[in-house]
């Protein structure tokens, strides 16, 4: 329940940080991004891809909001 109360916080940060790096997912942010969160490969399955992103867009909005 509480995953799904936080989506819309994360999906904002993600839109938010792609219009940042004006989706250039093969420019240098998304390429060290890709390489720190996945440098031991990236996961087997697009299901895991997604957890793994939203995760991450959820802890940026808890550190973006400093909670």
């Amino acid at each position: 329940m509480h995953s799904l109360l936080t989506l819309p916080g994360a999906l904002y940060e993600l839109l938010r940080l792609g219009i940042i790096t004006r989706f250039d997912f093969k420019g240098p942010y998304w390429t060290w991004r890709t390489n720190t969160a996945f440098g031991r490969g990236m996961p087997e399955s697009k299901a895991e891809l997604i957890r793994n992103v939203l995760e991450y867009a959820r802890w940026v909005r808890r550190m973006r909001r400093g909670s």
